[in-house]
Protein backbone atom coordinates (compact mmCIF):
# COMPACT_ATOMS: atom_id res chain seq x y z
CA UNK A 1 0.00 0.00 0.00
CA UNK A 2 1.27 3.39 -1.01
CA UNK A 3 0.63 5.92 1.40
CA UNK A 4 1.02 9.81 0.22
CA UNK A 5 1.68 12.31 3.06
CA UNK A 6 1.54 16.28 2.41
CA UNK A 7 2.49 18.55 5.18
CA UNK A 8 0.95 21.40 4.74
CA UNK A 9 2.72 24.56 3.76
CA UNK A 10 6.50 25.19 3.49
CA UNK A 11 9.41 25.40 5.94
CA UNK A 12 11.26 26.56 2.38
CA UNK A 13 12.67 30.74 3.08
CA UNK A 14 10.30 32.69 1.49
CA UNK A 15 7.25 30.33 1.31
CA UNK A 16 3.83 30.34 2.65
CA UNK A 17 4.44 28.38 6.55
CA UNK A 18 0.56 28.27 7.14
CA UNK A 19 -0.90 29.73 10.16
CA UNK A 20 1.86 31.43 12.73
CA UNK A 21 1.00 31.51 16.85
CA UNK A 22 2.69 31.33 19.90
CA UNK A 23 6.26 31.22 18.52
CA UNK A 24 5.02 28.72 16.59
CA UNK A 25 4.61 27.29 12.62
CA UNK A 26 2.34 25.68 10.46
CA UNK A 27 4.56 23.86 8.41
CA UNK A 28 7.02 23.12 11.04
CA UNK A 29 4.73 21.48 13.25
CA UNK A 30 2.55 19.84 9.59
CA UNK A 31 6.41 18.54 9.24
CA UNK A 32 7.12 16.98 12.02
CA UNK A 33 3.99 15.21 12.63
CA UNK A 34 4.05 14.03 8.80
CA UNK A 35 7.82 12.38 8.94
CA UNK A 36 6.63 10.27 12.66
CA UNK A 37 3.10 9.17 10.72
CA UNK A 38 5.59 7.83 7.76
CA UNK A 39 7.72 6.33 10.04
CA UNK A 40 4.74 4.41 11.82
CA UNK A 41 3.30 3.44 8.95
CA UNK A 42 6.64 2.80 7.30
CA UNK A 43 6.85 0.36 10.39
CA UNK A 44 3.67 -1.17 9.66
CA UNK A 45 4.56 -2.86 5.91
CA UNK A 46 3.32 0.40 3.48
CA UNK A 47 5.70 2.10 1.40
CA UNK A 48 5.56 5.95 2.11
CA UNK A 49 6.66 9.19 0.67
CA UNK A 50 6.34 12.70 2.57
CA UNK A 51 6.30 15.40 0.07
CA UNK A 52 5.90 19.41 1.68
CA UNK A 53 5.67 22.29 -0.85
CA UNK A 54 4.34 25.47 -1.45
CA UNK A 55 2.56 24.56 -4.68
CA UNK A 56 -1.03 22.22 -4.46
CA UNK A 57 -0.48 21.37 -8.60
CA UNK A 58 2.57 19.89 -7.80
CA UNK A 59 1.66 18.48 -4.75
CA UNK A 60 -1.29 16.60 -6.65
CA UNK A 61 1.04 15.71 -9.75
CA UNK A 62 3.79 14.10 -7.43
CA UNK A 63 1.15 12.01 -5.71
CA UNK A 64 -1.20 10.87 -8.82
CA UNK A 65 2.65 9.95 -10.37
CA UNK A 66 3.42 8.01 -7.58
CA UNK A 67 0.18 6.33 -7.63
CA UNK A 68 -0.37 6.97 -4.42
CA UNK A 69 -2.93 4.54 -3.06
CA UNK A 70 -3.74 7.04 0.09
CA UNK A 71 -3.30 10.90 0.37
CA UNK A 72 -3.46 11.87 3.69
CA UNK A 73 -2.70 15.92 3.91
CA UNK A 74 -1.73 17.03 7.41
CA UNK A 75 -3.02 20.84 8.73
CA UNK A 76 -3.54 22.58 11.76
CA UNK A 77 -6.32 25.33 11.97
CA UNK A 78 -7.18 28.74 12.65
CA UNK A 79 -9.64 31.28 13.47
CA UNK A 80 -9.74 35.11 14.65
CA UNK A 81 -12.06 33.95 17.31
CA UNK A 82 -9.01 32.64 19.60
CA UNK A 83 -11.56 30.48 21.46
CA UNK A 84 -11.88 27.93 18.52
CA UNK A 85 -10.48 24.67 18.67
CA UNK A 86 -10.50 21.34 18.20
CA UNK A 87 -10.03 18.37 15.21
CA UNK A 88 -11.56 18.10 12.07
CA UNK A 89 -10.88 16.40 8.87
CA UNK A 90 -12.15 16.79 5.74
CA UNK A 91 -12.47 14.50 2.41
CA UNK A 92 -13.84 15.96 -0.85
CA UNK A 93 -17.89 15.68 -1.72
CA UNK A 94 -19.36 12.55 -1.94
CA UNK A 95 -16.20 10.89 -1.86
CA UNK A 96 -16.61 7.00 0.22
CA UNK A 97 -13.96 5.99 0.12
CA UNK A 98 -12.33 9.54 1.53
CA UNK A 99 -15.11 9.54 3.85
CA UNK A 100 -14.15 6.04 5.08
CA UNK A 101 -10.57 7.32 5.68
CA UNK A 102 -11.28 10.96 7.19
CA UNK A 103 -13.58 8.57 10.01
CA UNK A 104 -11.03 6.48 10.57
CA UNK A 105 -8.62 9.33 11.20
CA UNK A 106 -10.73 11.67 13.13
CA UNK A 107 -11.99 8.55 15.45
CA UNK A 108 -8.34 7.97 16.90
CA UNK A 109 -7.72 11.21 16.96
CA UNK A 110 -10.26 12.86 19.45
CA UNK A 111 -10.40 9.17 21.53
CA UNK A 112 -6.95 9.62 22.07
CA UNK A 113 -6.29 13.36 22.36
CA UNK A 114 -7.71 15.88 24.73
CA UNK A 115 -9.51 18.02 21.70
CA UNK A 116 -12.71 18.88 20.78
CA UNK A 117 -14.62 16.72 17.72
CA UNK A 118 -15.37 19.04 15.10
CA UNK A 119 -15.93 15.83 12.94
CA UNK A 120 -15.57 15.04 9.71
CA UNK A 121 -16.11 17.37 6.84
CA UNK A 122 -16.64 17.65 3.01
CA UNK A 123 -14.92 20.49 1.29
CA UNK A 124 -13.53 20.81 -2.34
CA UNK A 125 -10.12 21.97 -1.12
CA UNK A 126 -7.40 21.68 -4.28
CA UNK A 127 -5.39 18.56 -2.59
CA UNK A 128 -8.63 16.37 -2.18
CA UNK A 129 -10.07 17.08 -5.83
CA UNK A 130 -6.58 17.13 -7.85
CA UNK A 131 -5.75 13.84 -6.17
CA UNK A 132 -6.96 10.36 -8.09
CA UNK A 133 -6.98 8.38 -4.54
CA UNK A 134 -8.88 8.29 -1.44
CA UNK A 135 -7.43 11.95 0.25
CA UNK A 136 -8.32 13.51 3.12
CA UNK A 137 -6.65 16.55 5.01
CA UNK A 138 -6.75 16.90 8.64
CA UNK A 139 -6.49 19.71 10.62
CA UNK A 140 -5.22 18.74 13.64
CA UNK A 141 -6.23 21.56 16.16
CA UNK A 142 -6.06 24.96 16.27
CA UNK A 143 -2.67 26.91 16.31
CA UNK A 144 -4.42 30.36 16.76
CA UNK A 145 -5.80 28.47 20.68
CA UNK A 146 -3.33 28.52 23.68
CA UNK A 147 -5.03 25.04 24.35
CA UNK A 148 -4.44 23.18 21.06
CA UNK A 149 -1.07 25.34 20.77
CA UNK A 150 0.12 23.78 23.66
CA UNK A 151 -1.01 20.01 22.73
CA UNK A 152 0.39 20.97 19.02
CA UNK A 153 3.72 22.11 20.89
CA UNK A 154 3.92 19.39 23.01
CA UNK A 155 2.14 15.99 21.84
CA UNK A 156 3.18 15.86 18.10
CA UNK A 157 4.03 12.12 18.54
CA UNK A 158 0.59 11.26 20.15
CA UNK A 159 -1.20 12.91 16.85
CA UNK A 160 0.70 10.95 14.52
CA UNK A 161 0.19 7.82 16.41
CA UNK A 162 -3.57 8.69 15.89
CA UNK A 163 -3.07 9.41 12.31
CA UNK A 164 -1.33 6.53 11.57
CA UNK A 165 -3.52 3.86 13.73
CA UNK A 166 -6.64 5.98 11.72
CA UNK A 167 -4.89 5.10 8.50
CA UNK A 168 -4.01 1.51 9.33
CA UNK A 169 -7.96 0.83 10.63
CA UNK A 170 -8.70 2.03 6.92
CA UNK A 171 -6.51 -0.46 5.68
CA UNK A 172 -8.25 -3.07 7.56
CA UNK A 173 -11.48 -2.21 7.56
CA UNK A 174 -10.68 -1.94 2.83
CA UNK A 175 -8.99 -5.17 3.03
CA UNK A 176 -10.07 -7.88 5.98
CA UNK A 177 -8.62 -10.57 6.75
CA UNK A 178 -10.26 -13.95 6.93
CA UNK A 179 -11.44 -14.85 9.84
CA UNK A 180 -10.85 -18.95 10.04
CA UNK A 181 -14.02 -19.37 12.65
CA UNK A 182 -16.68 -17.32 10.62
CA UNK A 183 -15.38 -19.10 7.44
CA UNK A 184 -15.76 -22.34 9.57
CA UNK A 185 -19.73 -21.76 10.11
CA UNK A 186 -22.76 -22.64 7.74
CA UNK A 187 -23.78 -19.42 5.72
CA UNK A 188 -27.12 -20.36 6.53
CA UNK A 189 -27.36 -21.59 10.02
CA UNK A 190 -24.31 -19.81 11.34
CA UNK A 191 -23.36 -23.10 13.18
CA UNK A 192 -19.64 -24.35 12.99
CA UNK A 193 -19.27 -26.97 10.33
CA UNK A 194 -17.47 -30.12 11.89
Amino acid sequence: MKIFINPGHSVAQGEDPGTCHFGLREADIALAIGQLVADYLTSAGCQVKVFQFDGLGEICDASNYWNSDLFVSIHCNSADNPTACGTETFCVYGAGAGKRLAQCVQSQIVNNLPVIDRGVQERGFAVLTGTTCPAILVETAFLSNKVDAELLRTRQDDFARAIARGVTDYLVAVQPKPDVVDAQRCPTCGQLKP
